[in-house]
């Protein structure tokens, strides 16, 4: 009875793969066991070049939470995917990737939400909304230069897009549609509700009120508005009329 041939190519291989795991193991365990060597934050600004929370925030935030100095701390003690969901809990926060390089650096990027509308209505309340219809406080840091909302809106709640009737709805949809337009979106400064329910825009230049009405047909209110803006009103000026009526189906209705 012959004994079985040794495979010494398998026994090779299986040896080198042993030292590859033996060494990938102690080079994991050493890393661990180093420190953090710095902390870069970047917090990545608006389209309009305006930050809503700053990079020193982003530290505080950090600090509060994790109650230490992270630059000092060990790596294997830096909890990434808790800081992520730490950082996320900011209501200028859209979206927070941690991570650490080669070098030990702890990298924290921060993309910011877009406020699309301030809203400032008749009970007193004063914040933005997103362009995800999030609900956003006030930034210590500036004033977004977007639309003002004031007058009768609905209470804010999280679902308030999934609403049959809002005010709050409407106005949003109303904020969207004037930002896919050009002209629009730089011309309009202020949406008001009235007690009615109805909406009135106010123009950036000129003493007009728009009535616009319901937010129902509103496409082609504002292009009616549009056509009338362009064409009729630099022939008569922008100061001539008081209120422009949107509100009857195919006309521009004036009144000085």
């Amino acid at each position: 009875m012959t004994a079985p041939r040794i495979r010494y190519d398998r026994l090779a291989w299986l040896m080198f793969l042993f030292i590859i795991g033996m060494i990938w193991y102690v080079a994991r365990n050493r890393k661990a066991n180093t420190f953090a060597e710095g902390l870069q934050v970047n917090v990545v600004a608006l389209p309009s070049g305006d930050k809503l929370i700053s990079e020193r925030d982003v530290r505080q935030a950090l600090l509060a939470a994790f109650g230490s100095d992270l630059e000092n701390s060990e790596l294997v003690n830096l909890q990434v995917e808790r800081m992520e969901r730490v950082l996320e809990g900011d209501p200028f926060v859209k979206n927070a990737d941690v991570y650490i390089d080669q070098n030990n650096q702890l990298h924290i990027k921060i993309d910011q939400r877009e406020p699309v509308v301030r809203v400032l209505d008749n009970n007193g309340n004063n914040y933005y909304l997103d362009a995800a219809g999030k609900k956003m406080p006030p930034s210590k840091n500036f004033a977004a230069r977007v639309i003002v909302a004031t007058g009768n809106v609905s209470p804010y709640t999280p679902e308030f897009r999934e609403k049959r009737k809002s005010t709050l709805k409407d106005l949003f949809h109303i904020t969207q549609t004037l930002l896919t337009d050009e002209f629009l979106k730089s011309f309009i400064q202020q949406i008001h509700v009235n007690n009615r329910g109805e909406f009135i825009l106010v123009p950036l230049v000129g003493d007009q009120k728009i009535e616009l009405g319901s937010a129902r047909k509103l496409e082609d209110k504002l292009n009616r508005l549009k056509i009338f803006y362009q064409q009729g009103m630099p022939y008569e000026g922008w100061r001539k009329y008081e209120t422009i009526n949107l509100k009857y189906s195919g006309q521009v209705v004036c009144k000085r």
